[in-house]
Order: C-alpha cells, then structure tokens, then sequence
C-alpha cells in the first residue's frame, strides 16, 4: 500500500501534464481511473472534473465487428490514414477478459505496429474484467481525458462477443460494424441487435480473388438493413467494402463517417 501511495502525485500534476498533451501523466490518469482503490477513484474523479470543461470536442468513433474480421489491421489502416493528415487519434481498445483468471492479453499495441509508434498517435488497451458497466463507466471516464489531452480523433474498439457494444454505442457519434466475406453465411453470428445498432457497415478484405464474395456480402448486408427501421438518427446506414491490406476504400470509409456525423450535428445546431 506503501508503494502505491508513493506513486500517487498532485493533482495538478496530472492535469497540468494531461493538458500539455503529456502521456505519461495521461496514462497514469488513466490507470487511477481503472484501479479499484478508493484512494486512487477519489483522485481520478478530481482530474476527471479537473479536465471535463476542456472534453466534448472529438469524434468518437466505435468499432467493433465479428473475431477474425481484421478490426485490430483496419484500425491501423485508418489510423494511419487519419494521423498523417495531421489528426491526433487515441485508441481505446477493449480486450476480453478471463472468467476464470481475470487476466487479459491486452495485444493491440503488437497487432498495430506502424500505428504504436506514430506521434500523433495513442493505444490504450484495457482489460473489460468481465463488467460491462466497468467497461461503459471507464471508457467514458478515459475518453474525457484523452480529449482533454487533445486527442481530435477517439477510436473505441469493442470485444465483438458480448454486450459492451451496447454500451459503446452511447458513448461514441458513430458506430461502425466490419464484416468479412467468405465466411458462409454472411449474416451468421451477428446479432441484429448490433446490426440495428451500426451507423455504417465496413465489409472488409475485400482484395485480391475475395473482391466479388466482398461485393456480394455488402449487398446481402443492404438487403437486410431494408429489413430493420431507421436508426433513431434519421439517418441510413450504409455499407461499403474495403481492404485495410491494401488500403482500399479506407479513406471513403472514413469520410461516410465524417458526412454521417456533420450531418446529425448540423440537425441539432439548425434553428
């Protein structure tokens, strides 16, 4: 206990370094807000507060999809893509965690080598601990700090496997699905809670001889989204292919995002 209170600083010193854009004051916020110590909630409620007046102003974007479907590349592609322009994105990735021994692996810092090792760019892995209101409070506590660190641009990647999504879906302004094709039925395994939920559906690999079975799974997608409502958006969710391999279609995927999210923000700034 000794040691943990000795690691603790003021807390000026992790708001002021967290909005000088200093990462290792905004990781080891970040590490009080996921800690279960009282004394170490306490100071992480005070630099939350601290920072909230200077949050708000991101594009949150969620990302989830089915195992296997290449979230961890495509996020790098996007990433990438995104930080080169001179955006500065944090990554917050939510990994699965053991029932039986609560560890996680936390590896998609190794999965998104180019991407780690950008300036412009944060990866902050973190652990679900089998909670999905942990997950929804934590993410939204972290993405207030990032933002306050100056992060424009906040990508949240779920699990794909459980229920976090919904959790993430009213935390972030746009939620994207990544799909893959080939896989038998297309539509197998995703749920169509998580279908409904989707503001745009990415059908992903879609290079080489996979290109027409990439094509075919995106209308098969559209097919279906005609059966469900509109979203409480207003708007419709569309889907489009893409190769995170070969970079592909990232940058429109990109901008369906950005067009989808001016779009709702200018309905509620309308008179």
């Amino acid at each position: 206990m000794k040691r943990n209170q000795q690691q603790l600083m003021p807390l000026e010193w992790y708001v002021d370094g967290i909005l000088k854009g200093d990462r290792v004051a905004l990781s080891k916020a970040i590490t009080l807000v996921e800690s279960a110590l009282p004394k170490h909630q306490d100071l992480a409620q005070q630099i939350i507060a601290a920072c909230l007046p200077h949050a708000g102003k991101a594009l949150r974007l969620g990302i989830t999809g089915v195992p296997g479907a290449g979230k961890s590349t495509f996020i790098e592609a996007l990433g990438v893509h995104l930080c080169n322009k001179g955006q500065k994105l944090a990554v917050l990735a939510i990994d699965p965690s053991s029932q039986r021994s609560k560890g996680s692996i936390l590896g998609d810092k190794t999965r998104m080598e180019t991407l780690s090792v950008h300036p412009n760019a944060y990866i902050r892995p973190s652990a679900s601990a089998g909670t999905l209101g942990g997950v929804a409070r934590k993410t939204r506590e972290t993405i207030i700090l990032c933002e306050a660190a100056g992060y424009d641009t906040i990508f949240v990647e779920t699990v794909g496997v459980g229920q976090s999504e919904t959790a993430v879906h009213s935390m972030v302004d746009f939620f994207l699905l990544i799909l893959i094709s080939g896989a038998g039925d297309e539509l197998q395994g995703i749920k169509r809670g998580i279908m409904e939920m989707a503001d745009g559906i990415a059908v992903n690999k879609a290079d080489g001889d996979n290109v027409m079975r990439a094509n075919r799974a995106a209308a098969e997608c559209r097919n279906a989204l005609h059966l469900f409502p509109l979203p409480e958006s207003g708007q419709e969710t569309k889907v489009l292919t893409c190769s995170a391999l070969t970079g592909f279609q990232i940058d429109e995927v990109w901008q369906m995002v950005a067009d989808h999210v001016q779009a709702i923000r200018d309905r509620w700034t309308a008179p």
